[in-house]
């Protein structure tokens, strides 16, 4: 499957995503995201505010795998992962649209991830 479906779309934007990296030694670094927004029916938006390290990553190897599961996970334990290449805009119009997002209100995004999913595998 590559194709995000609204089953999956809402599930990314409900709740807490994962991205990993790998560092310049190919070792994994992982960190978790708020307010990821599905723009296309094979695209995510993440913005990038506190994700330093992740960035640096990107600009290296740009290779990402983003994983999601349910808030209530012990109940319906549902989530996938979803692999795919990213790329760091800090202008255009992705930047506006998270610059936008009322849940930036109080943040100042540096910039915006912009994922090209490839693949989603279903975790559970």
């Amino acid at each position: 499957m590559n194709k995000i479906t609204s089953e999956i779309k809402k599930l990314i934007e409900e709740n807490a995503l994962a991205i990993a990296t790998t560092d310049d030694k190919n070792n994994p670094h992982c960190v978790v995201v708020g307010y990821p927004k599905v723009v296309s029916k094979n695209q995510i938006i993440l913005s990038a505010i506190y994700i330093i390290e992740t960035l640096k990553n990107i600009e290296r190897n740009n290779n990402v795998s983003l994983a999601v599961w349910s808030r209530d996970w012990e109940k319906d334990c549902e989530g996938y992962e979803l692999r795919g290449k990213a790329k760091y805009f800090t202008s255009g119009k992705w930047k506006k649209f998270v610059d936008n997002l009322p849940e930036n209100k109080n943040e100042k995004p540096k910039g915006v991830i912009l994922v090209t999913v490839e693949k989603i595998k279903k975790l559970a």
